[in-house]
């Protein structure tokens, strides 16, 4: 068992907490938050540690390894500090919004050993583990292009001044907030990427980082990509890869964090198009148990370092790109 701290109880920090209540694998002992007062009776309730000061956390002896549910620009320097700690260390998505800091970040969880957990949970959907296997198969053929657009209206209620809306903290419309999860997948399915050309746009909110972002990619390998996020509408998703032999295509029913059923959808050439529908399953908490497991068990974590450090570049390159109008360097 890999008793673990939640930093941070926002709406996401006490959704880990409550995706966690029946593990057998990882137990949340404690949380910290700035605002102690407002959080006591739910740490009560999930009999839980409740700090106001991080460092106190970090010295807490009962806790093994910290998940980091922070505003993005304060992750580098809480990961360095629960490494000097000797934590564990799990980061939210995304882990930064540089490159520079997402190499730093994993200096230090590597300079002590710690396996350092990111919170893309998308990759342990089954319906997206399938269409991984495809792609990789001889039957798909060349990598072509891949796309998705992932688009909610869960965070539109937040107030305007809200970090999540923020230029300094969710740069590029809603790509920190989902359009991370599908960069990650396309690196994760069709490898590294060459440069990029973004577009943001703000039609509805009052966010300043806009509601809409549009991204076309060049892959390393010749492949072409696309993804579109918009922070205003309801709930859809959809990835879309196309080989020469066949494409692969899978859609949500709803946001995977209530339940969704996703289905995967494939056509090869001179066949009828195949339909598979995928049970739903708790990704989050699968991911979170599965970095534990990486550590209490040296189980592999299906995540690399070139990966968490593109898909930041991506990030980065994404932002540069909308602000200057032109084709960036990843």
């Amino acid at each position: 068992m890999l008793n673990i701290a939640i930093l941070g109880l926002g709406w996401w920090g006490r959704h880990i907490i409550t995706t966690l209540e029946n593990s057998s694998i990882i137990n949340v002992v404690a949380a910290a938050s700035r605002t102690v007062d407002k959080h006591k009776k739910f740490a009560t309730e999930k009999n839980i540690i409740l700090y106001e000061d991080y460092n106190t956390l970090l010295n807490d002896p009962l806790v093994d390894g910290i998940v980091l549910c922070t505003p993005n620009t304060q992750h580098e320097e809480q990961v360095k500090k629960a490494a000097y700690a000797g934590k564990q260390i799990f980061c939210e998505k995304p882990l930064a919004l540089t490159k520079n800091a997402a190499e730093n970040i994993i200096s230090y969880a590597n300079k002590f050993n710690l396996v350092l957990g990111v919170g893309h949970e998308r990759r342990f959907d089954p319906a997206i583990e399938e269409l991984s296997k495809i792609i990789k198969s001889k039957q798909f053929g060349k990598k072509m292009h891949i796309e998705a657009n992932w688009s909610h209206d869960i965070l539109a209620a937040l107030d305007s001044n809200n970090w999540r809306g923020s230029l300094e903290e969710a740069p590029a419309g809603g790509m920190t907030g989902t359009g991370v999860h599908m960069t990650d997948l396309f690196l994760s399915l069709f490898g590294t990427v060459e440069s990029i050309f973004a577009q943001t746009a703000n039609q509805v909110l009052d966010f300043k980082t806009g509601d809409i972002t549009v991204v076309l990619m060049k892959f390393t390998n010749g492949a072409t990509g696309q993804l579109s996020v918009i922070s205003k509408t309801p709930y859809y998703c959809r990835l879309s890869a196309f080989g020469d032999n066949m494409w692969a295509e899978v859609r949500d029913t709803k946001h995977p964090m209530y339940g969704a059923k996703n289905q995967l959808l494939s056509c090869a050439i001179n066949k009828e198009p195949i339909s598979k529908v995928f049970p739903a399953v708790n990704t989050i908490k699968a991911n979170l148990e599965e970095w534990a497991l990486s550590i209490t068990q040296n189980k592999k974590y299906r995540f690399n370092d070139i990966e968490r450090v593109q898909n930041v570049a991506i990030l980065e390159a994404i932002t540069k790109s909308a602000k200057d109008n032109n084709w960036t360097k990843v």
